[in-house]
């Protein structure tokens, strides 16, 4: 009787061990990103490399060529090739570390607009994160390179307008300039003044129910409908926001005041982003209506992925979530966004909506598209190491 229960016994040891190595295989035969970081480097080098040698006409400070800048930053902080570096160092000083470059305050103008008096628009002033990043990398503590920055900034926190952030692509824009100035000089009034900003933008752009920002009033429904009478929430524009709250989180004390309510605006948009990703990883032009203006599109999917991976990253959002939706974006801007030649194809032209029509194809490519995927690939490199 003895030898039976033994037996009976072993057989279930034998059955719980070979249960637990099959589920324990399956977990670690999970991770469909293949790539070591070696591997991302070199696709980092290859993307950079290519929009470098392809544009030494440098540009001038304005938000597009600007954008670029940001994810060329987070390519060097990850490649530590100086080349990069320098591209950025040039770039800065031919722009004289200015954005718009009016110095009569009385004529600072802060709508739509591409001349020298609009320095309070935000789209004038995204150039100041990369002169911020190149004031900290290069060591000099040269003041010289945020003076402008900070004349600009200040004197735009001295007023009493709470409404500079009213098109939803200025929070990526300003958000982290913020984040930026105020931990170079500890003055709190910076992060009071993005909660202020942020708070008027929240009032007219976010929608409480589907935790996703519309680009602008003009957009809000059912003012607005997509082509489907539905709610249009264009990608890039819900990009431009996630990345800039992954940006301005991982800047901010860990006591900040407004931290947490920051995280968890973030995780709500990550839970919405997910539901609405499309089967072959990219998300839609207007990304709860996929046949509004149906394929894929490059610069809002890699926004997503960088937003992601950094919250992945850095414990913020559950891996075992949010993996699964980075391994499908990733798969398709490496194998399906990203050309033989280093271009990353895709990415829908400067515009502020999904339009039905609108021809994105593989020669689609930008500046601003380029730089989200630098930071998505910088993103990853980090999460292989």
């Amino acid at each position: 009787m003895m030898n039976l229960k033994n037996s009976f016994f072993m057989t279930l040891m034998v059955m719980f061990l070979l249960t637990a190595s099959c589920k324990s295989g399956a977990v670690q035969q999970k991770t469909v990103i293949k790539e070591s970081k070696k591997e991302v480097i070199a696709i980092i080098d290859k993307v950079n490399n290519h929009w470098q040698n392809n544009h030494p006409d440098l540009g001038n400070a304005f938000w597009n060529v600007a954008a670029y800048h940001t994810g060329n930053m987070e390519a060097y902080k990850v490649t530590k090739n100086k080349k990069y570096l320098d591209y950025s160092l040039a770039w800065a000083e031919k722009n004289q570390w200015t954005g718009a470059k009016s110095t009569n305050k009385a004529e600072w103008k802060y709508n739509y607009g591409e001349n020298d008096k609009h320095v309070l628009f935000g789209d004038w002033q995204i150039c100041f994160q990369t002169y911020i990043d190149l004031y900290n990398f290069t060591g000099k503590k040269d003041a010289s390179k945020i003076a402008r920055a900070r004349e600009v900034m200040e004197y735009q926190m001295s007023t009493a307008a709470n409404d500079y952030w009213w098109w939803v692509d200025g929070l990526y824009m300003v958000m982290p300039v913020m984040t930026k100035l105020y931990k170079v000089t500890g003055n709190e009034l910076y992060l009071e003044k993005l909660h202020e900003y942020l708070t008027y933008a929240n009032s007219i752009m976010y929608d409480d129910e589907a935790k996703l920002y519309f680009r602008d009033a003009k957009y809000i429904y059912p003012k607005h409908k997509s082509a489907n009478g539905k709610k249009d929430f264009w990608a890039r524009g819900d990009g431009w926001i996630f990345a800039a709250y992954a940006k301005i989180i991982q800047d901010l004390p860990k006591k900040a005041k407004h931290r947490e309510e920051y995280i968890n605006r973030f995780k709500a948009m990550a839970q919405s982003l997910a539901a609405a990703q499309q089967k072959e990883g990219y998300w839609t032009r207007s990304i709860l209506d996929p046949e509004h203006a149906p394929g894929p599109e490059t610069s809002g999917t890699a926004f997503f992925t960088y937003g992601y991976l950094w919250g992945i990253n850095n414990g913020i959002l559950d891996k075992a979530a949010y993996l699964p939706v980075v391994e499908k974006s990733w798969n398709y801007l490496t194998h399906f966004a990203l050309q033989a030649d280093g271009t990353v194809g895709y990415v829908q032209p400067i515009g502020e909506k999904a339009i039905p029509g609108q021809v994105v194809d593989k020669n689609s490519t930008a500046d601003f598209g380029v730089g989200a995927f630098l930071l998505a690939a910088s993103e990853i490199s980090r999460f292989v190491k």
